[in-house]
């Protein structure tokens, strides 16, 4: 019984010793009551101050550039098809301008060169042959002023049909232009005739015309039959027909009838049974109109003779001027067809447009592509992008133009120049926290990639040797920026102070404070009771400490 009283004793009195011991350390003593609140303070200095804003973002492109098939795909030329024949680089290459990517062929090209020079020519022709305007000289040619049909080569003027003041119907053969230094006999033969004559063989001709013989030769010995009709429509058998060629001696013309005489190898001579006509002048050109026109000047007159490219006759009219422009039009638009697929055969290699890096190939080898498409893209490393965000706090130090500082953790050890070219005016709440976008330049280097996370830090501004006061000691009161300065007394007074430049440490002072000043960074009022300050963890040291801290020791 009395072991259980003594325990008794001994647990109240530990319960009561306790209660009493935590009673003083809530409640303070008198003497520290009776003191005010105790003030934490650090010292106005002068020093150097850097503002910047550090932030994150992805690297990209500012300028790129496609690896493309020469040409402009909205041309006539974007039907023309290319085979790729070889591709020169890979994804991640270095190029520079004008670099050779990727050679191509196209099989059909040469085709189509070859079809328009055809064309051109033919055209060209044409007109040229409806005005005796040389074809280099087409480009002179006024359509106001109708045409003038010329003599197409050297020779006579034989069978000349046209009238001045007359309509020429279009194709109308206008004259001919005959070389009559040699002519062409067709002749008829009986079977036992074409059994004596070959080819090379000399005949004489006699012409009722005039006396004499014309010698000339058999140039073709025809071995198909034909029926022989007489000249009243009655059968005669079978015939064969030969060409006569011979030298005219002035007199020959064509349609006039001959006896051809054959003179055998044992000197005796065979008269053919059948008389011939003189068919035609071995070389004759015919001057044809090509429109419906009329004759305004006739210039020769039957067998006259002319030098190749003179005057024949002129022709006018509204049709020979509609003529003449279309087909000066077709021949234009030929020539540049032609020039530009000329030009496409001599892009046969895709050139790199700009120095930079191969992002992409999209093609493989012998793929067919068009005028225009893509083959694949170049970016440029040496400008390069980077956008990023940065809260409303710290947007107020980053200025347009500002000096960035960027590093990439994928290429450590460098830094990169650039500078703020983009400040968005507005944030946007991300998470209930205003952001406000920025776009950052970098002047890169082929070690960069689109893609790849970039640090960057924006300088906000600095100064040097100027008051700084910790960010801390400063509030709001009214609008103002205020601090406590605690002076030698220990009263406590409100300060005014102008700000400047400010990071996360300290704040400039432009005006209100003087170095050495004490403003105050904390206070033991602001504690709650539990809260009883120390003696070793004060935090400002009482007065009777050390001198050399003058009372106003820093946290």
């Amino acid at each position: 019984m009395s072991q259980k009283l003594i325990a008794i004793i001994i647990i109240s009195t530990i319960v009561l010793g306790g209660g009493v011991y935590a009673f003083k350390q809530i409640m303070p003593d008198n003497s520290q009551a009776t003191q005010g609140p105790v003030y934490a303070t650090r010292e106005v200095i002068r020093d150097d101050i850097t503002v910047g804003v550090s932030t994150t973002g992805m690297l990209n492109p500012t300028r790129g550039g496609g690896i493309r098939v020469p040409g402009d795909y909205r041309s006539d030329m974007a039907s023309v098809q290319y085979v790729i024949e070889e591709i020169l680089v890979e994804e991640g290459d270095e190029v520079i301008k004008d670099q050779t990517l990727v050679k191509l062929n196209s099989p059909d090209l040469e085709n189509q060169i070859e079809e328009a020079r055809t064309r051109l020519e033919t055209k060209e022709e044409e007109l040229s042959d409806m005005t005796g305007v040389p074809v280099d000289q087409l480009e002179n040619i006024n359509p106001a002023k109708g045409i003038t049909l010329r003599a197409p080569t050297d020779g006579k003027v034989s069978r000349l049909d046209v009238v001045e003041g007359e309509e020429v119907p279009l194709g109308h053969i206008v004259a001919r232009i005959v070389d009559d230094s040699r002519f062409k006999i067709r002749a008829k033969l009986t079977p036992a005739e074409f059994q004596m004559v070959s080819p090379g063989q000399t005949v004489s001709l006699s012409f009722p015309q005039f006396v004499g013989f014309t010698e000339a030769k058999i140039v073709d010995v025809n071995p198909n039959r034909i029926p022989n009709i007489d000249e009243d429509g009655t059968p005669k058998g079978y015939a064969y027909i030969i060409d006569i060629e011979g030298e005219n001696p002035g007199l020959v013309q064509p349609l006039m009838d001959v006896h051809i005489i054959l003179v055998r190898e044992d000197g005796s001579t065979l008269t053919f049974s059948n008389t011939a006509q003189v068919e035609k002048f071995i070389k004759e050109e015919r001057v044809i109109n090509r429109a419906e026109s009329f004759a305004t000047e006739v210039y020769v007159y039957e067998m006259e003779t002319v030098k190749k490219g003179d005057p024949i006759v002129s022709m006018t009219g509204t049709d020979v001027q509609r003529t003449l422009e279309n087909s000066i039009d077709e021949i234009l638009e030929l020539r540049l067809k032609l020039r530009q697929l000329e030009s496409t055969m001599e892009q046969m290699e895709v050139k790199a447009t700009m120095d930079g890096v191969v992002a992409s190939i999209q093609r493989e080898e012998g793929e067919t592509v068009r005028i225009g498409e893509w083959i694949g893209d170049i970016y440029n490393t040496s400008d390069m992008m980077v956008w990023a965000q940065v809260d409303d706090i710290d947007i107020v130090n980053v200025r347009q133009d500002a000096p960035v500082k960027v590093t990439v953790d994928a290429v450590p050890g460098e830094t990169f120049e650039g500078k703020v070219t983009h400040v968005s005016p507005m944030g946007e709440k991300i998470n209930n926290v205003t952001r406000f976008s920025i776009n950052i330049e970098v002047k890169g280097g082929p070690k960069l990639r689109p893609g790849m996370q970039a640090n960057a830090f924006i300088d906000g501004g600095s100064a040097e040797n100027v008051l700084l006061i910790p960010i801390e000691a400063i509030f709001e009161e009214d609008g103002k920026a205020m601090v406590e300065v605690l002076d030698e007394s220990g009263a406590v007074k409100l300060v005014n102070v102008r700000l400047g430049l400010m990071n996360d440490r300290y704040a400039e002072v432009l005006d209100g404070l003087e170095e050495g000043d004490l403003v105050i960074t904390g206070s033991s009022a602001d504690l709650l009771p539990s809260q009883q300050i120390k003696a070793k963890d004060t935090l400002l040291p009482e007065k009777s400490q050390d001198s050399d801290n003058n009372g106003n020791g820093e946290n």
